[in-house]
This record gives C-alpha cells, structure tokens and sequence, in this order.
C-alpha cells in the first residue's frame, strides 16, 4: 500500500534550515505527488502544527536554536502530534546519534546526502504502517464499544425487560385463578395493567433492535422533507399530546437538510416524548431550526421543565444511561439511540440547560444543496 492508494494525497513535512536543500526536498516529494509542508526552524514548525497534522514529518538533526532531537521530543510529549511518525534527516553516522534520535521518539534515518528513491519509499513504508496502527486502533476501540454495548444490553434486559414481564407473569396468574370472583372494575385494571406493561416491553425490545441495527446500516443521506417527518412524529404521539394537554409550536418553514427520513423521525419522537414526559404542567414545547451556517443546520425543541444542571447535561447522551431522579423514566436507550442517528448522518446532539430554565436539546445535519 502506497501514499498513491489514498484518494487524497499524504501530507509531508519537511523541517530543515538549509533553504536550499529544502526547496530541492520539496521539488522532488511534489514530484512524488506529495502534498509538501516546509518549515526552517523547531519553532515555526510548531506554530504550524497548531493547525495541521501531517502524515509524516521529515526532521533534520542540526539546527540552530532548537536541535531536531529536543523538537521531536516536544512532538512526542503532545497529545495532537505525538503519533506523526517521524524520520530524521542527518549527515550524522554516529550510533550514539541514532540511538538518541530512536530514544526521543524517531521511527526511522535518512542519511545525508540524501537518495530521493530511498526516501520516498521510507515515506511509503512508514506511512503504510501508520495506517495499520490507527485501522488497529479503530478496531481495539469498536471491541471496547462491543463490549461496552453488550453489557449495556444485558443490563436492560435483565432489569428494564425482566421486572415488567415478571409483572405481567404474575398478573396473569393471579387472574387466572381470582378473575371470576373479581369485580367488573379490578378486572379492567388488570388487564389495562397488562396491556401498558407488555407494550412497554415491546417498545424496549424495537429500541434494542433499532440501536443495534444502527451500527451495521448503511444509507446514502438524501434530501428530507422535515415538515412531513415532525408530522409523523407527532401523529405516533398524537395519545401522549393530547393526554398531557402538550402546547405544541412549529415554525412556519423548515431549512432542507440531507438524511434518512425514518431515522430523522425515530430523533424527534424521542425529543419530543422527552420535552412531555419532563417539560411543564401543562408541557409547552417549540420546535425549530437554525439558518444553515457553513453547510450545517442546527435542529432543536425547547421545553417548559425545570432544567438540567451542567453535571447532568454531560451525562445525558451516554450510552444505557438514566438521570437518577432527574429522568429516571424509561429505559435509558431514547438519546443513546438520537446520537447514534445523528452521528451516523454526520451531525452531532448536545442540550443547553439552566437549572429552572427549562432544556433545548438540539441535533446537527449537513444542508441540502
């Protein structure tokens, strides 16, 4: 695997004092089709890297000031730069040289006078192993959400699913035996009992399979119509709405954004069944978006309750997490599932809360052309 494999071309740095043997560097590695960074000192080498990431840097040893070594020290000690590898450009030949270059964090020397060949396929090698070091890395890192998920799962299971089941088990038993000596009434209660509880469990069990489908779906994002997705939400709401007398205030005209409909729909439910369940009595809600800025719209839904403190905000969004006493209700997967969506189309969610203030949850999605 080569730089060339890649749709975009690798980034190199070149960091050298010697302007001439830089612009000859840069000459050859544009050659290369490289995407060429240069640099003439330590210093301005590291102002640059507070804005870029190069795919590899190219470090000369001897240069005023600050030497190669202390720089690449000081890349390695930074959590933005420390994983560029780093190949340094020396006329040095002592192995004491080597071994300290090795010891501050280097992955490789080139020796002066250089020989173009060589150093692009030094490039070409360390950049293919940087790409299977991070593929490793993502793969560690999707193990840990697995397992993290899977024990998440077999929390709600065990707990959310378990004890309401176990209540219509025992509802059922009872009824049974007692049904024809039970008032009209208690019968009634009973039953409905049993209905709201297994349609509980129902919806627990379409939200794990919606959450685990998530992450194995693809869908190309398409152009949504958003007036047409928050009806539907609010149509398979229409019961809670009317049932806790909800105040519900929609804009005149939603910006297009780019999506999955079905997905999109799945986020205002929840939003909104979140805005009733905890906004105020009666619930009044707004819905609306932001102006698209820089290609992004922000979607949001403020409601009346009585707000959030910033050390629940940050644990909202969680995965399988519920706010003790705060929104305990439910099971937990409602936002967990709003920001696997969204993040799956591209955006982000988050809220915005005062303590009495009520919340303004809010999801992100690219504008449509």
């Amino acid at each position: 695997m080569s730089q060339t494999d890649d749709k975009r071309k690798a980034s190199v740095m070149v960091i050298d004092d010697d302007h001439i043997f830089r612009n000859m560097l840069e000459n050859c590695l544009d050659v290369f089709n490289f995407h060429v960074l240069s640099a003439k000192t330590g210093q301005e080498a590291l102002e640059q890297l507070q804005h870029i990431t190069p795919d590899v840097i190219l470090l000369d040893v001897l240069m005023p000031e600050m030497d190669g070594f202390e720089l690449c020290s000081r890349l390695k000690a930074n959590q933005d730069t420390r994983d560029i590898p780093v190949i340094f450009m020396t006329a040095l030949t002592d192995v004491v040289d080597k071994v300290q270059g090795f010891e501050v964090g280097a992955v490789d020397y080139i020796t002066k006078p250089i020989n173009i060949d060589e150093v692009r396929a030094r490039i070409n090698t360390h950049l293919t192993l940087r790409k299977l070091q991070q593929a490793l890395q993502n793969q560690i890192a999707e193990r840990d959400r697995l397992i993290e998920d899977l024990s998440a799962f077999s929390h709600t299971v065990a707990h959310d699913l378990k004890n309401p089941l176990g209540h219509v088990a025992v509802s059922a038993e009872y009824m049974k035996d007692e049904w024809r000596n039970m008032p009209p009434n208690d019968v009634d209660g009973f039953m409905t009992l049993m209905a709201h509880t297994a349609r509980k469990s129902c919806r627990i069990i379409d939200e794990l399979l919606l959450l685990a489908s998530l992450r194995l779906e693809q869908i190309v994002p398409t152009c949504m119509s958003m007036d047409d997705i928050v009806r539907e939400a609010l149509q398979r709401l229409a019961h809670t709405i009317e049932q806790n007398h909800a105040q519900i205030i929609l804009p005149s005209a939603w910006p297009p954004a780019e999506g999955c409909g079905p997905w999109i729909e799945e986020v205002w439910a929840n939003y909104i069944s979140n805005a009733i369940k905890y906004g105020g009595n009666p619930p009044v809600i707004e819905l609306g978006a932001d102006p698209p800025l820089h290609g992004v719209i922000r979607f949001w839904i403020r409601d009346n309750g009585d707000g959030l403190a910033p050390e629940d905000q940050a644990k909202l969004f969680e995965p399988f997490t519920r706010l003790e006493q705060v929104r305990a209700k439910g099971s937990g997967l409602g936002l967990s599932i709003v920001r696997r969506i969204v993040e799956k189309l591209g955006g982000n969610v988050g809220v915005e809360s005062q303590p009495g203030e009520g919340c303004l949850f809010y999801f992100t999605l690219p504008a449509a052309e």
